[in-house]
């Protein structure tokens, strides 16, 4: 689990430090001075790889001009065995540190020792999390308006991983409740529209309108011909949604493993109704005095639990005053517990029953306002919501076909299905596109674009510099070339501008699955990805391999090697593969 970055960074401040100590032992500097320095990394390598502000930050306590004290540290410096091969004075008094071969050279070696799971940090502890995410209604087929989420979670949940944490994945059907009661009204009016004409059977004013809908109609027809003709309409209904989420369960599931996507579980809302853990759960609410009464149903003082949270959150009691905060029915005047009561059953089973330490939720953005009121309710059952839910909300996809707007919907006005989406672009070119924007941003998504096959196509530039040293390494072995072990290398022959960029570019993968970790924002992986890709293109078309003398053709090829291993490693983060040929 090395970060060669943040070793080099470390190595500055010893370094520094240790010069300081030598120089005031010997007179040329005060002594007990604490400089509270930092090291940065310059945006221009022309003034180094390192910066230490040392001699600026010691200046005042030791009434000595900055690069005085800069001018006396590089004196007492001592670089030997160090990663680093020089260090001059720049500016008004920074110390600017060179790299040398045995950082480079370490980098190689840490990526070979670590093979596929270089990247990996320890910034989650163990820390046990679940991610859920995708979570759509069983009612209808999965839809280009989950192709993002799904993506967006299952890489999410892979870094995670990568970084250190328990990962759970996640997925939550709404199998009870208002919409189930609308699908099961759905297709008993197709069906007995089947059986008595469509003209004799008034069809739900707000009932489901899709052509899959009049299919389970059907399917259940041929099943059960007129047998339910006379039954009640309640009967009839529980055997439509019964049969309804039968059929659509399944199919969920094969469009999501189709687009790569497994969850350690599918759990079902009518499990919390049916083992009585809502009503225990707006009960706990009740016992800590959130609740009322009003017109017959219990209410949630969803305004109390929401001021509690914005004034610890440090907002002013006149700021909070200003908010239009409403209350939520938890069980209405007929007894039926809301959805909104389910939910917060949901998220007390994350994060009580089943232990998580934190709860993630892929929603998209038009779901914010319900974000800070699931929050409250949690810490109003004293589960700290406001830390331990977090949210993270997705912007819109923009579909668009080689530039110009395309239409999100058939004509039939129902959302295009996922598996039509994957019917016309590839798995790899959805699963990359769709976390290539962070996520708060709106996403274009160009269906012209993503079938391309040039440079200008992100996901084939990545993939073709994978297959590229793939086939370079074919052909050199076919050569009698190998790659060699780092161990067997000198880096040191590797000077050029194009091959110190790329080595520096390989070891920013954990401090970048790091940042992705911390801002739940796995798109840091494509970003990387493209920018090793575009590196390695300009090394492989500014630096020789074949015909090189044997120290550089082994160096460079050790170095293309590491590439095309740490591209694979990546592109599998985000559930894309790594061809060998294009």
């Amino acid at each position: 689990m090395s970060n060669m970055i943040q070793a080099a960074r470390e190595q500055v401040a010893a370094l520094t430090q240790a010069a300081y100590e030598k120089a005031a032992a010997a007179g040329a500097l005060p002594a007990g001075v604490e400089a509270k320095a930092t090291v940065e990394i310059p945006k221009d390598v022309k003034n180094g790889d390192y910066a230490s502000s040392f001699a600026m930050a010691g200046s005042k306590a030791m009434h000595m001009a900055p690069r005085q004290i800069a001018q006396t540290i590089l004196d007492n410096l001592s670089l030997e065995g160090s990663y680093f091969k020089s260090a001059e004075i720049a500016g008004p008094g920074f110390l600017n540190f060179r790299l040398g071969a045995k950082w480079y050279g370490e980098v190689l070696a840490d990526i070979e020792r670590e093979g596929m799971e270089y990247g990996r940090c320890d910034e989650g502890h163990g820390e046990k999390v679940m991610v859920e995410f995708v979570s759509a209604n069983p009612t209808g087929p999965m839809h280009i308006g989950n192709a993002r989420g799904g993506v967006l979670g299952d890489s999410l949940a892979s870094v995670l991983e990568r970084a250190g944490y328990d990962v759970w994945r996640e997925f939550y059907v709404n199998d009870a409740g208002n919409q189930i009661h609308k699908f099961a009204m759905s297709i008993d009016a197709r069906y007995m529209q089947l059986l008595l004409g469509e003209e004799n059977v008034p069809f739900p004013e707000d009932g489901y309108q899709g052509l899959d809908i009049k299919e389970l109609a059907q399917a259940f027809y041929d099943e059960h011909g007129d047998s339910y003709r006379d039954k009640s309409e309640e009967e009839r209904q529980e055997a439509m949604a019964g049969f309804g989420l039968a059929v659509n369960m399944p199919r969920m599931k094969e469009d999501l493993r189709r687009y790569k996507i497994e969850y350690d579980e599918w759990f079902l809302e009518s499990s919390l109704h049916n083992g009585g853990y809502v009503v225990e759960t707006v009960d706990k609410l009740s016992d800590a005095g959130w609740t009322y009464e009003k017109d017959g149903a219990l209410w949630l003082d969803t305004t109390g639990l929401l001021k509690a949270k914005y004034l610890r959150e440090g907002k002013t009691r006149e700021q909070v005053d200003k908010l239009d905060l409403k209350d939520d029915v938890l069980r209405r005047a007929n007894g039926f517990y809301t959805y909104f009561a389910a939910d917060i059953a949901y998220h007390r089973n994350k994060l009580e029953e089943r232990g998580f330490q934190t709860a993630i939720n892929i929603w998209g953005a038009d779901h914010h306002g319900h974000v800070a009121r699931l929050q409250a309710a949690l810490d109003g059952l004293g589960l700290d919501g406001s830390h331990r839910l977090v949210v993270v909300l997705m912007q819109l996809v923009n579909l668009l076909r080689d530039g110009k707007p395309e239409r999100m919907s058939k004509r039939s006005g129902k959302a295009i299905a996922l598996r039509d989406l994957l019917d016309e672009v590839s798995v790899d070119a959805c699963r990359y596109f769709f976390n290539s924007r962070t996520f708060t941003s709106p996403l274009d998504f160009d269906l012209g674009l993503a079938v391309r096959e040039d440079s200008e196509n992100p996901v084939y530039y990545v993939q073709y510099a994978h297959a590229r040293i793939c086939s370079l390494i074919a052909r050199m072995r076919e050569e009698g070339a190998q790659v060699p072990r780092a161990a067997e290398i000198d880096a040191a022959v590797m000077t050029t501008p194009e091959e110190l960029a790329l080595m520096k570019t390989l070891s920013q993968l954990p401090e970048e699955i790091r940042l992705a970790s911390r801002d739940y924002d796995p798109s840091h992986v494509n970003r990387y990805l493209l920018s090793l890709a575009g590196d390695f293109h300009r090394f492989y078309n500014a630096c020789h391999i074949r015909g090189e003398e044997q120290a550089v053709l082994s160096a460079r090829l050790k170095l293309a090697d590491t590439v095309r291993s740490v591209l694979a490693n990546c592109l599998a983060l985000i559930g894309v593969t790594a061809p060998e040929k294009m």
